[in-house]
């Protein structure tokens, strides 16, 4: 009986050692899954489809692949977008590059620096009606665009306007709420509006305004030299945790390359994270950011989310013209490329 029990013994111990081996892999396996690296994302306005990239690399679990759990919020602008990163009370935010610019130029601002451009071109434009004799910039002369308050590219007009020969008092700018940008235009009460292209444009043909009675003025189109929308990076993160920079860059490359292939599916995404959000309505937008500011031929040639520092500069000379800088920033104050993936990895159709 005791040879017995003293077989069955060591039978158990016998079963029990792989079994606790097995268990011991499974949460090895488990630790490992999970996201190491908290990261909180500001947009600096309110959802729409341009955005859609960072949904889709969420939902499509391209930043837990780069152990990331990121989380994200809007903020009420870029300044306040900057203000958080500057904090640390973000990790990262999708800030307009111009505004970037102008924050690095603050008495003791922090150091915060773009790491990916999403936005290739800038997406300022003025979107006029045919039908009231605007057909090209010029045929601003005279004319009165509604401009909503702390419209970003109010910032670039003076050098829009020289670099195009026109007379700026010759154009008349009348302050309007954000809200009713689009209404006034369609009703008439003013020529044309200032906003961005992918969002005044498409909204105003959603209130049937005909699309042949509208022209968009894009500035990019008349030698503004800007970038767009790029993502910042809180400096002591980035020193800290250079690593998680790099794969939240490789997640949202992977998201853009996703939203291209997929660009109703994307618009799905989008939508759904938006209140009373129009799937064809954002597929519209979608379409058009991705051809007018994201796709662009120096894209196609160098690739997603870098700048041509020269570039960048000339731009940095276009801000002056109407933003007296304490201390003219750099393109190296700016960017920082060294996040990037190298070129091959940013290449897309």
């Amino acid at each position: 009986m005791l040879e017995f029990r003293t077989i069955a013994l060591r039978c158990l111990l016998a079963l029990s050692i792989p079994l606790a081996t097995l268990i011991a892999g499974d949460v090895g396996a488990a630790e490992t899954a999970a996201p190491s690296v908290a990261i909180h994302f500001s947009f600096d306005r309110p959802l729409d489809a341009s955005m859609a990239p960072f949904f889709l690399a969420a939902k499509d679990g391209r930043f837990s692949a780069e152990h990331l759990n990121v989380s994200f919020s809007s903020a009420a602008g870029s300044p306040e977008a900057l203000a958080r990163v500057a904090k640390g009370d973000s990790e990262l935010a999708l800030v307009d590059i111009n505004e970037l610019i102008r924050f690095r130029d603050k008495e003791d601002a922090a150091p915060v620096k773009a790491v990916f451009v999403l936005f290739n071109r800038a997406p300022y434009a003025i979107v006029a009606r045919r039908s009231r004799g605007i057909h090209v910039l010029s045929d601003l002369d005279g004319k009165t665009v509604g401009v909503a308050d702390g419209d970003l590219s109010m910032r670039l007009w003076p050098a829009l306007a020289q670099h195009n020969g026109i007379k700026a008092s010759r154009v008349k700018f009348h302050k309007i709420g954000a809200a009713v940008r689009e209404p006034i235009l369609s009703a008439g009460q003013v020529d044309a509006v200032a906003g961005f292209s992918y969002l005044s444009a498409v909204n105003l043909r959603d209130r049937g305004v005909p699309g042949a009675d509208l022209v968009v003025l894009r500035y990019a189109d008349y030698g503004c030299e800007a970038y767009g929308f790029a993502v910042v990076v809180n400096p002591a993160f980035a020193a800290a945790k250079p690593d998680a920079v790099k794969g939240f860059v490789r997640a949202v490359i992977a998201g853009i390359a996703t939203t291209v292939k997929e660009p109703a599916r994307a618009a799905d995404e989008a939508a759904s994270r938006i209140d009373d959000g129009d799937r064809d309505l954002e597929l519209e937008r979608l379409r058009a950011v991705l051809a007018d500011n994201i796709l662009t031929d120096e894209v196609k040639r160098n690739g997603l989310g870098g700048i041509e520092p020269v570039r960048l500069e000339r731009s940095i000379d276009q801000i002056a013209q109407d933003f007296k800088f304490r201390k003219r920033p750099t393109a190296a104050d700016i960017f920082d490329a060294q996040f990037l993936p190298p070129v091959a990895g940013r290449l897309i159709n």
